[in-house]
């Protein structure tokens, strides 16, 4: 019987799949990101005071976690190939309403139905890829498909915001809508489900490590508390960073969709490196404790204090190079974590704990944009309430990096859990 790919060979048309699902992380955050790309026209079309504004940030993770916990258990049974398809035509549908008057309440509703579709996707994206790549290559893919998430920052600001300054913010939905519809075609047509997954007598062979103590695991916490700093300005960064250039700095909405796709240019060359150097660095012995923790971790330290920093410095250019370092820095903790869980868990298991992972950590999204718009709207002046939430982002991010590096001890996991672990039983 052919048992398939060695574990150390790479299926043909794994870059392929990589590629989709690159594209596929990309029209995920385009569809993020049209919010805070639009915030002042939303806010003075539907008269929203910033408390309201940031409560429209949250809302889009309000089911993010519980659906991607829900999904991590669903894709443990039925293959990604078609839970993949299901979650994109999801966001495509839910964009079309907004083509039409809406009032605050159905971009809500809209806003939190696209949450539920989107939480599930990086976890489950990330288990697709890893049935197409073993262990020791997988940091490089992981670092590509996340890449889609700046990518869909980088191409889609400059065209959603042309069609908000020329036509109207409910456009900029609509095509999101007819982007995420073709790809969902294209997915129909060319997605696969990968080879590298275990046959019956292997997955029985394989022991199965409790959830509580894979959950408890200090690993698996240290991935979500420090990921959940990361989470924290990228949310942030979905829902502020263009109001904040275009009511906090005075630049135009036309001048801000530039300006908006420097952290995500910056985010992306951060991950790009990270990826490369973590990969090189197991390539050359280095353990994963360092290859991983250490090179996800350090980031976020760096990167909170430039942004502690970011009230003391004067003159608009200045502020926003602080802003986009520092919060671009965060972004090496996203392509090391998943294969730092992977390392560890059961592959029958995998894909329920990456997403019970991506569930907590997201929880991010549901406090940031709302402490922002608290913070902003009973600041003493517009541009100190600002300061204060990203001082506050700043301070979160360096905590969770600190407890990144001590909890982050991937190498020595596994053999840890498996001690413990109910070992199968064979007629």
């Amino acid at each position: 019987m052919n048992a398939g790919p060695t574990s150390k060979e790479t299926p043909k048309g794994a870059w392929r799949i990589t590629f989709l699902l690159f594209l596929f992380m990309l029209v995920n955050f385009a569809d993020k990101i049209v919010v805070g790309l639009a915030g002042v026209p939303i806010m003075t079309e539907l008269k929203l005071e910033p408390e309201q504004f940031g409560l429209l940030g949250s809302s889009f993770f309000l089911l993010f976690s519980i659906s991607a916990i829900v999904v991590g258990f669903i894709v443990n049974r039925i293959e990604t190939r078609w839970v993949l398809l299901v979650l994109a035509l999801i966001w495509a549908v839910s964009q079309f309403p907004m083509v039409g008057t809406v009032g605050f309440t159905t971009l809500l509703v809209c806003r939190i139905i696209l949450g539920a579709g989107e939480g599930p996707a990086a976890s489950v994206a990330l288990h697709a890829i890893y049935k197409w790549f073993p262990d020791e290559k997988r940091t490089l893919p992981t670092a590509v498909v996340s890449q889609g998430s700046a990518f869909g920052v980088i191409l889609a600001v400059p065209a959603l915001n042309w069609v908000i300054v020329n036509h109207s913010w409910h456009y900029a939905f609509g095509a999101l809508g007819v982007v995420g519809l073709l790809w969902v075609v294209a997915w129909l047509f060319l997605g696969r489900e990968g080879p590298l997954v275990e046959t019956a007598m292997s997955t029985a062979a394989e022991p199965k490590i409790p959830y509580l103590q894979l959950l408890t695991s200090r690993t698996f916490i240290g991935c979500c508390l420090a990921t959940f700093g990361a989470y924290w300005a990228l949310s942030l960064g979905l829902t502020w960073f263009t109001p904040f250039i275009v009511k906090g700095l005075g630049f135009s909405q036309k001048d801000a969709g530039w300006i908006s796709i420097l952290p995500w240019v910056f985010g992306a060359v951060v991950v790009m490196l990270s990826g490369w150097l973590s990969q090189s660095m197991m390539g050359r012995g280095f353990s994963t404790r360092t290859a991983r923790g250490i090179v996800g971790s350090v980031p976020l330290v760096i990167g909170g204090l430039i942004l502690a920093a970011l009230p003391y410095v004067h003159g608009a250019g200045l502020q926003i190079a602080f802003l986009v370092v520092g919060s671009g820095l965060c972004g090496a903790i996203y392509v090391v974590c998943a294969p730092m869980l992977s390392e560890f868990t059961p592959v029958s298991q995998r894909g329920a704990v990456i997403s019970i992972y991506g569930a907590i950590y997201t929880l991010a999204g549901i406090i940031a944009p709302s402490v922002m718009g608290s913070v902003i709207q009973h600041a003493g002046g517009l541009l100190e309430g600002y300061m204060t939430g990203f001082t506050i982002n700043a301070v979160i991010m360096v905590a969770s990096g600190l407890l990144g590096l001590l909890l982050l001890w991937p190498n020595t996991e596994r053999a840890r859990l498996m001690r413990t672990a109910p070992q199968p039983q064979f007629a």
